[in-house]
């Protein structure tokens, strides 16, 4: 047991596991509207675009939130500008802007050299270089992502199962679905540092399909996938250190398991 609980004598390891715990139930609570839409690939994407608005902040002297953020939310913005036209998909529009987005963090690093922030950091995740602000950081989005829920609740709920019905029902879909993309930026932005641009879509998917498979009520997928998340961050943190594994994706995996688990379960039933 003493060598179970070894690494929570060190400050940069309690500091980790807090902020891994959040982000990984942060991600799985705005993950429900994406999968709920069937917006899956979006995570992967936006965390692509916002790598490239990582970049050019760094090199122009920006602060990162700032400008990382700014773009992520009109990458977000666009994304869903473009996926309302009905000739192009909104698997499309995510393509296009975030893949673009990308490209063009990796031309500014060839052409400047890297940023004053570790691009590998950004790609990969450094959960272990968190500060006390980056956890304070995962609990502010957390809380406000819980708030916008909170009060627009029944609008994003019907936006989210049948847009076309809410939209005749009056409720504005193109404010609603603008709200929940900002959101979403905010989430990929504040972990980034936990996960990095590669995994932050399995972080944001998996915890809400497994939650999917196990309720039909959209308030205990909330939950659910929120639990199923901090879980698997908290678990995949001790995993990691114990098996000299990267957090990042052991945390993935030790979600996949749950799927995996899950999935095999009503497989049966």
């Amino acid at each position: 047991m003493s060598e179970l609980l070894a690494p929570f004598e060190y400050d940069f390891f309690r500091n980790a596991m807090v902020v891994a715990t959040l982000a990984g139930a942060l991600c799985g609570f705005v993950g429900v509207y994406v999968v709920l839409k069937g917006m899956s690939y979006i995570g992967h994407g936006l965390s692509h675009a916002i790598f490239g608005g990582a970049v050019a902040s760094g090199l122009l002297g920006v602060n990162f939130l700032l400008g990382a953020g700014a773009w992520g939310v009109a990458s977000a913005l666009m994304i869903g500008g473009v996926s309302r036209r009905r000739a192009i998909g909104s698997d499309a529009a995510i393509g296009v802007i975030t893949t673009a987005s990308f490209a063009a963090g990796l031309a500014l690093i060839a052409l400047f050299g890297a940023p004053s922030r570790n691009p590998d950091a950004l790609l990969f995740g450094n959960v272990l270089g968190v500060s006390v602000a980056d956890v304070w950081l995962v609990a502010a989005v957390f809380a406000a992502a819980g708030l916008v829920v909170f009060l627009r609740y029944r609008a994003l709920l019907f936006t989210a199962f049948d847009p076309e019905v809410a939209e005749a029902s009056g409720v504005r879909t193109r404010r609603q679905d603008a709200l929940l993309m900002v959101v979403l930026a905010a989430s990929i932005l504040a972990t980034m540092t936990v996960l990095g641009v590669v995994l932050i879509a399995a972080a944001l998917v998996i915890p809400a399909v497994v939650a999917r498979m196990l309720t039909n009520s959209f308030h205990r997928m909330l939950w659910i996938a929120s639990a199923i998340g901090a879980a698997a961050g908290f678990a995949g943190m001790v995993a990691s250190y114990h098996l000299d594994i990267p957090s990042g994706p052991t945390i993935v995996l030790v979600a996949t398991a749950a799927f995996a688990v899950v999935f095999l379960s009503n497989a049966r039933t």
